[in-house]
């Protein structure tokens, strides 16, 4: 007898895909039975991590910050599949722990910005009619105890900022998504060992499993709120 997994024939779509938390997202999606589309900057990386992953796992082109790509890959998705169940805004650049605002580097402030919230905005935008049409479509954006105004200090400004942002536009999201089943939360999977957080973090695969929970709640499951583990953290 064929063992179906419990969600078998969706879709799943993971920003920066192709590595680290992203991927490992991937892999887990995958073992519960989605068909999972690693968005990646350079396909050949991208295709690499899907060969990797096995089973119904593709890469997708999809460099967030480039203005037309999340369109591109929209209408991509919608050619082929009709919907898309799952989006995971996981694709992030320029933690900048050494960093502080009064000495601001407006270069790598404004590439925080066009990755980590516009790029994470223009793929929300242009999926989520796909993700209405799913009737169960879950949007995870991947975010961080340093985007929490309740914790934030010194340090990390381009960053901070760009998640503290990003936490306001999952609540506006879920507000304008809520009507079309779509639950939409912030995740912080906590200092997770990639090649962003460096050594010494949580294992990769504990940090995913909080994106996987939101990917997967319940239809009657939370819609706006930051979480990790799929416990509440302080994002005021």
């Amino acid at each position: 007898m064929t063992t179906i997994t419990p969600h078998s024939g969706k879709v799943a779509l993971v920003t920066g895909g192709n590595r680290g938390i992203g991927l490992e997202t991937g892999r887990q999606l995958a073992a519960l039975g989605f068909t999972v589309l690693l968005g990646t900057r350079d396909l050949a990386k991208g295709e690499a991590a899907a060969r990797q992953l096995g089973g119904k796992v593709e890469a997708i082109a999809l460099d967030v910050a480039a203005p037309d790509a999340a369109a591109l890959a929209a209408a991509e998705i919608e050619r082929r599949f009709g919907r898309l169940d799952v989006l995971v805004n996981n694709a992030a650049i320029h933690y900048d722990p050494r960093a502080r605002a009064l000495k601001p580097d407006w270069t790598v402030i404004r590439e925080a910005f066009e990755t980590n919230v516009f790029g994470a905005w223009r793929i929300a935008a242009a999926c989520a009619p796909l993700l209405s049409t799913s009737g169960h479509g879950r949007l995870v954006n991947v975010s961080s105890e340093g985007g929490s105004l309740a914790s934030m200090g010194a340090g990390a400004p381009a960053y901070s900022t760009t998640k503290a942002t990003l936490n306001a536009l999952t609540c506006i999201l879920a507000a304008e998504l809520r009507g079309a089943g779509v639950l939409v939360n912030a995740i912080y999977p906590g200092w997770v060992a990639t090649d962003m957080g460096g050594p010494g973090g949580r294992p990769v695969a504990q940090g995913a499993a909080g994106i996987v929970w939101a990917a997967t709640l319940p239809d009657d499951g939370p819609t706006g709120g930051f979480f990790r583990d799929g416990k509440g953290c302080r994002g005021e």
